[in-house]
């Protein structure tokens, strides 16, 4: 548990390196798709989630755009939180894991037995969506790399 909470937070990194460097790997990529999400809302949200242009009137994608980028937002103040964890206090990377793992997790079990399981309806896209045909093997790979930071590095 200390591991996950120590009591004093220093910058001494004691998990396996691969832990950290796949840290480093995935907060790049979550970086990415942040910035996607925040400032190319359209260019994600049609091109690589392959939702559908909804129409109507008044018009309703400034507003699903807004959420968008909003959510976007949201992913990167996360983001910029765990690269300060990874600059100036990494023995708090293991609960950056978690926190990663309960999003995946939740993506993966909880929205498909809801109404929120849009991203495979058909009504609202016309392709695959990545964060949730990735999110088992993104579950994975979080708990894989989280069980290796909790291990005392021999070096």
């Amino acid at each position: 548990m200390n591991k996950i909470l120590p009591t004093e937070i220093r910058n001494i990194y004691q998990g396996h390196p691969i832990a950290l460097w796949g840290f480093v790997a995935f907060l790049a990529l979550m970086t990415w798709r942040s910035i996607i999400h925040l400032i190319y809302q359209e260019y994600g949200l049609h091109q690589i989630a392959n939702f559908i242009v909804l129409t109507g009137d008044p018009d309703p994608m400034p507003m699903i755009y807004l959420f968008f980028s909003l959510w976007g937002l949201a992913q990167l103040i996360l983001c910029m939180v765990c690269w300060i964890v990874i600059l100036r206090y990494r023995e708090l990377i293991s609960l950056m894991y978690i926190l990663f793992i309960f999003e995946w997790a939740i993506r993966l079990i909880l929205y498909p037995l809801t109404d929120l399981a849009l991203a495979n309806n058909e009504l609202y896209n016309n392709g695959s969506t990545p964060g949730s045909d990735l999110a088992l093997g993104m579950v994975i790979v979080l708990v894989v790399l989280f069980l290796l930071s909790l291990k005392e590095s021999k070096s």
